[in-house]
């Protein structure tokens, strides 16, 4: 009998302040929790907006197995070669043609994981249908343990992904809004899920950036320099064991944690 895999999802590291917190307690958490792997959505690793390779060396040298990301990926021009690192994934739901792929599998304690990445589509741009992506992922994927990061605004649309896919798949994480949500559970077929895993950068800020820019942008609908805010950081993520037989979720805890600057 194999054993179970443990996982981390680290939530959206933003900027330097998301890079520093989680480097300054990644010891800690692999302490606590001995993860066989650790994942982090890092589409705000650069000055909050899309990955550079310093940035994603930092990352995967302080432990992060797969970064995974979402509709900010494609904000800085050097996605198109570190889209060809197989431990940096875009959703799957973009144009086919487009560098870089939206699921890889990897080897985890001689088991195989898949880990997937796809945008929802409501209050964001028309993409491909998720749902039926993952439909099409599936039929070609016979591994029992999949993870995927559902890239997404509207609460309804994640909670609904999640039910479309439990049993299907061993976790459905939710990102993208940056605000950790208190409904962490494991669906009646063994799902793990999450409407939103939060971030990993600043509390004291609107969604991880200097407050000033978001009002600005608010009051005047005009566009505003964002600037990654400083202080009172903190690391959202989420811890979930699966049991490697059957890819079903059996553990699951949400971790916040403030880091001292």
């Amino acid at each position: 009998m194999q054993n179970n895999l443990k996982f981390l999802f680290i939530g959206d590291i933003i900027g330097k302040t998301g890079r520093n917190a989680l480097i300054k307690e990644m010891k800690q958490l692999k302490e606590k929790y001995s993860p066989d792997m650790i994942i982090a959505n890092g589409e705000n690793l650069a000055g909050g907006f899309g990955m550079t390779k310093s940035t994603t060396d930092s990352v995967f040298s302080s432990g992060v197995n797969v970064l995974t990301s979402g509709n900010h990926i494609w904000d800085n021009k050097e996605y198109i070669d570190l889209l060809r690192d197989e431990r940096i994934l875009r959703p799957l739901n973009y144009h086919p043609s487009l560098q870089g792929r939206g699921y890889a599998l990897y080897n985890v304690n001689n088991m195989e994981v898949c880990i997937s990445n796809l945008c929802g589509r409501i209050f964001m741009q028309p993409l491909d249908c998720p749902f039926r992506k993952m439909d099409e992922l599936l039929s070609l994927v016979k591994t029992k343990v999949v993870i995927v990061d559902f890239h997404a605004e509207a609460t309804a649309e994640k909670q609904a992904f999640a039910y479309y896919l439990d049993g299907r798949v061993s976790a459905v994480i939710g990102t993208h809004t940056h605000c950790q949500t208190a409904d962490e559970r494991i669906l009646k077929e063994g799902t793990a899920f999450i409407t939103d895993v939060g971030m990993t950068g600043s509390m004291d800020s609107i969604i991880g950036f200097e407050p000033e820019g978001a009002i600005r942008r608010t009051l005047f609908q005009v566009p505003q320099r964002f600037e990654v805010a400083r202080e009172k950081s903190a690391i959202n993520a989420l811890y979930f064991e699966v049991e490697s037989e059957t890819g079903k979720t059996i553990a699951i805890e949400r971790i916040f944690k403030y880091v001292n600057n």
